[in-house]
């Protein structure tokens, strides 16, 4: 990401939320009832096997907000690039197969819409303006909630129908979380192979649509033609699975840490649905390259870590763990599994990695950055 044209001098001012700020505000919360709250009534979002699952619109109650999910098929697919490829960089190989499950994926990149949502407690304040809770409504309103900014986070680049940024990966999973306790479904960010999986959506060129680059304006917006900001999400082609943006407009988070060398720990045999969990709090992994970036950054099979300097401008100690004021290039988009993992195994998908945090906080209060 080169932020070669935007700089941003007014996050000095700004940020509210620190990260010690999250567990002072989550001892104050109500402790949800035990556990997970019932699906909201819809029926195309419901399948008995996976052959049967189809498109569906999500409504998210006590919000006029709503949003489209695409089913992905299993299957196979050689995830990383081969060396010949054009702009390849190592950590995108060895080239391995990769076993994928079934699962839906948002059609579109989250947008400011969807996610304000969540970040300003609308939903909340219309709830009590109109008195109509959802049965799902204890569980949603026991999740954690960003700290409100003092500048609105899309630095005058567009709000509705464009693609929400700026956020950490916690608070992304956070978004997860609260989607799944309204609607009573188990939505989740994708992991890397998911991701690269979708976005190929069976091909194995360097784009979705190929290898002539004469096409990357058809169908992805980056820095030779984005104007020097990200644009409203699907209005340009989609790749073969019906999947808008999958490269360029915001880089999308995925749940993986970044491992160099993961690719190479399946050369034996076929992964079956690998994810790098976490054990520290960077770098993790953002996919598909930004409005920010050239083409070479957008390829299916190219991978960008999480960095520090995504907080630089944040002048508070300990830094927000919800907001990235160096990264408006940075969203995401939703997936949701067709076989949810078990209740009790759900919240390492959502919550943060606690400990690192505090250890990071720590190093902060000393000055570190």
């Amino acid at each position: 990401m080169k932020l070669r044209t935007i700089f941003f001098p007014i996050l000095g001012l700004f940020l509210l939320g620190s990260g010690s700020h999250l567990f002072s505000q989550e001892r104050g919360k109500a402790a949800p009832p035990p556990g997970f709250p019932p699906e909201t009534e819809n029926p195309t979002a419901g399948a008995k096997k996976p052959e049967a699952m189809e498109a569906y619109e999500e409504s998210i109650p006590g919000t006029p907000i709503a949003f489209r999910m695409t089913p992905i098929p299993k299957g196979a697919f050689s995830m990383g690039s081969p060396p010949e490829e054009e702009g390849r960089r190592k950590e995108e190989g060895p080239v391995h197969e990769v076993e994928i499950g079934p699962f839906w994926m948002g059609v579109y990149e989250v947008t400011w819409d969807e996610y304000q949502e969540f970040q300003f407690s609308l939903d909340i304040t219309r709830r009590e303006e109109d008195h109509s809770p959802s049965k799902q409504e204890p569980w949603a309103d026991a999740v954690s909630r960003p700290t409100p900014p003092y500048v609105p986070m899309d630095f005058g680049m567009g709000v509705e129908g464009f693609p929400a940024a700026c956020m950490t990966q916690f608070a992304a999973k956070q978004y997860t979380k609260w989607l799944s306790m309204k609607t009573g479904r188990f939505y989740r960010l994708p992991t890397e192979a998911e991701w690269e999986y979708a976005c190929r959506a069976g091909t194995t060129t360097a784009w979705s649509f190929g290898n002539d680059l004469d096409q990357l304006d058809d169908y992805a917006w980056y820095f030779d033609n984005a104007d020097d900001a990200y644009q409203k999400v699907g209005q340009l082609k989609p790749n073969p699975w019906g999947l808008f943006d999958m490269h360029g407009n915001v880089a999308e988070w995925v749940l993986d840490a970044w491992d160099k060398d993961f690719y190479g720990t399946f050369l034996e045999e076929a992964a079956d649905n690998p994810i790098a969990w976490p054990q520290t709090l960077y770098p993790r992994v953002v996919r598909g390259g930004s409005w920010d970036d050239d083409p070479d950054r957008l390829r299916s099979s190219a991978r960008t870590p999480s960095k520090k300097g995504w907080k630089v401008q944040d002048p508070q100690l300990p830094k927000s763990i919800w907001y990235l004021t160096d990264a408006p290039f940075v969203g995401f988009r939703v997936v949701r599994p067709f076989s949810p993992p078990p209740e009790e195994e759900r919240s390492q998908y959502w919550e943060a990695n606690l400990d690192d945090i505090r250890r990071v906080e720590s190093g902060q209060r000393q000055g570190e950055r």
